[in-house]
């Protein structure tokens, strides 16, 4: 690989955003780019205005959105506002033209060793990024699992389409 190459593919790693999505209204979204990442739990104005602002700053952004399906046990209204939730964030993605893939929970979760016990992906989130606060919101004394999976996502992004 020549010089002239090598810079241009590190200029644009540091000039992409990386971005996980946890789906549901329980969920979160994670935007990495360079050192800085920003982690917002599910807010569709607030993830509609951050990655605006992203493109209008000429980052390129690439996204990955957790595929999950039907739990059992989970009722119809449930699962059809979860459904609803999982397509507008398809829907956002394509209107702003932002590329992503869906993956499923099995596919990211084996890359960082992570289990089905939601408290593995706050204890890797945490082990990668020291001092991040998982916290809903100010207020609540619990780390958030989804703020850790969307965090966890957005690595998984990095690794899958950065340099």
């Amino acid at each position: 690989m020549s010089e002239m190459s090598e810079k241009s593919e590190k200029s644009e790693s540091l000039n992409c955003v990386y971005c996980g999505f946890d789906p549901g209204r329980d969920g979160s979204a994670a935007f990495l780019w360079g050192a800085e990442y920003l982690v917002v739990p599910y807010d569709r104005a607030e993830y509609i205005s951050v990655l605006k602002s992203f493109i209008d700053k000429g980052f390129s952004v690439r996204a990955v959105v957790e595929h999950v399906g039907a739990m059992p046990g989970q009722g119809c209204v449930s699962m059809f506002n979860f459904g609803t939730s999982f397509g507008w964030l398809q829907g956002m993605l394509e209107a702003l033209g932002v590329p992503y893939e869906l993956v499923r929970p099995a596919k990211w979760k084996r890359e960082f060793s992570c289990t089905s016990d939601k408290n593995t992906s706050i204890e890797v989130a945490k082990r990668l990024f020291p001092g991040v606060d998982l916290r809903r919101t100010e207020r609540c004394t619990k780390d958030h699992d989804g703020k850790a999976e969307a965090l966890l996502l957005a690595v998984f992004c990095r690794r899958r389409f950065g340099a």
